[in-house]
């Protein structure tokens, strides 16, 4: 391999010749060989640097046009629409377990950002913290691009995976309209629901995860950028904060602000813990909804088996014709993941010293993962599992037909006691309800008929 000499503060070092990285990445990958090639920066994060570098040289044109030409802006910017691509993944090799402010992947970006715009001017025109770095401080900079990538994460991704799964149990519920089942209650049969009911709760739960994310965005869009060091905005000229944002939210689409108060932005992270919680509400609710729906289609001849999922792969090396409710394992594993995301999430953002929490690369790395998987798993299981949910209204019938709970109907006539003595006979010697309240007196079988109408029950 061809090196080149680059240097900085503390002296040269010898960096990849084909790689736009300079001396600050370089040492960062020497000195933190923990997780290489698998715990790397999250990609949202180095595409939320490409767009906060670009705003902030946008910022600088107008706020200190002297120190930033229209040619530096210009090459910036290249470089930048290039980092946003994704086009110099390559380049930014860093990983997770680093400093915890952020600092050296913000290097990272600032010397990316400076060498591929000097490639771009055909010279030398970019300092990395002269210029990519201009009015910025890592622990600005790092908090600034974990809220963008948050925020484009949850809007782009997880959202749009919700709304895909939540349209499809609203078809499914017009589908089975009318169908009725038994419900159950701790695992145990309960009184009759109808499995369009059953299916409105999936739905309505996805929506108000919704809900809940929605309102947890905005504590996100606001930005630390202008805080600089420790939130006094030391180096940045008058108004960049409110600008700096401005020219993100122009970027991105999105409504971006700067926070009121950087103190706080630069070492608290209580928005990104709330969020996150969103997210773990969300993944409990996927647990819930995919458990559903494998103990519904158990069998498929000794389970439950009211309804029938797609059959995508065989299920064992062993026994053959068996088929697996893979897509719902795969929900269930990934709430689990998500859940525990949720601790690394709660326990990063608590460990603010001072005027700096120093645990964000963990925090950011978790959170994404966390949206992704989310996001990736809905439509996955929409796809290959919820789209193909039939109802099997024969077993549905059948097992209605047999409950015990249905007696629950006759409580107003014959009070809760006499209920029970027929639930406890029928099932002691395995007879119908009609039989047992006949046999014990308590109905004549045409009263029963008429007061026990599952129909009338949902």
């Amino acid at each position: 391999m061809e090196y080149r000499i680059e240097h900085d503060s503390m002296g040269e070092v010898k960096v990849p010749a084909d790689k736009y990285w300079g001396a600050q990445t370089q040492r960062s990958r020497q000195n933190f060989a923990i997780g290489a090639g698998l715990e790397t920066m999250p990609g949202e994060i180095i595409h939320a640097f490409g767009i906060l570098k670009k705003a902030a040289a946008r910022a600088n044109r107008t706020l200190l046009p002297q120190r930033m030409t229209e040619e530096k802006l210009l090459a910036i910017t290249r470089a930048c629409d290039e980092v946003i691509a994704g086009a110099l993944n390559d380049h930014f090799p860093l990983v997770v377990w680093q400093t915890g402010s952020g600092t050296q992947s913000n290097m990272n970006a600032n010397e990316v950002v400076a060498g591929r715009g000097n490639a771009l001017a055909g010279k030398k025109l970019l300092h990395p913290n002269d210029d990519v770095n201009m009015s910025q401080s890592s622990n600005d900079t790092f908090p600034t691009a974990m809220h963008i990538a948050a925020v484009l994460a949850v809007e782009d991704r997880v959202l749009p995976a919700i709304d895909a799964l939540a349209a499809t149990f609203r078809r499914l519920e017009a589908e089975h309209e009318g169908i009725i089942k038994i419900g159950r209650t701790h695992l145990q049969d309960a009184t009759p629901i109808q499995f369009s009911q059953e299916i409105s709760g999936w739905r309505a739960s996805l929506e108000r995860d919704r809900e809940l994310l929605v309102l947890s965005l905005e504590p996100l869009k606001e930005l630390a950028l202008g805080g600089t060091a420790v939130g006094t905005g030391l180096n940045a000229p008058p108004g960049f904060a409110g600008l700096a944002a401005e020219k993100v939210s122009e970027l991105t689409g999105k409504n971006f602000c700067t926070a009121p108060n950087k103190f706080h932005a630069l070492t608290s992270k209580d928005e990104l813990v709330f969020a996150h919680g969103a997210l773990k509400a969300l993944a409990a609710d996927l647990m819930k909804i995919a458990n559903d729906v494998r103990w519904l289609a158990s069998g498929p001849r000794d389970g439950l088996a009211e309804i029938t999922i797609p059959e995508n792969e065989p299920g064992s090396s062993i026994m053959p014709g068996k088929v697996n409710p893979t897509q719902c394992e795969a929900v269930t594993m990934v709430a689990v993941q998500v859940m525990g995301n949720d601790t690394a999430v709660g326990l990063a953002a608590s460990q603010g010293n001072f005027e700096l929490n120093v645990f964000m690369p963990v925090l950011a790395y978790n959170f994404l993962q966390s949206a992704r998987l989310l996001a990736e798993a809905m439509l996955s299981f929409n796809a290959n599992c919820a789209a193909g949910i039939q109802a099997r209204p024969g077993k549905m019938k059948q097992d209605l037909a047999r409950s015990l709970m249905l007696v629950t109907a006759l409580n107003p006539l014959i009070g809760y006691e006499n209920a029970a003595r027929i639930a406890k006979k029928a099932h002691a010697e395995d007879l119908t309800l009609r039989q047992a309240a006949v046999e014990l007196g308590l109905l004549t079988g045409e009263q029963f008929d008429q007061a026990v109408r599952p129909e009338a029950m949902v």
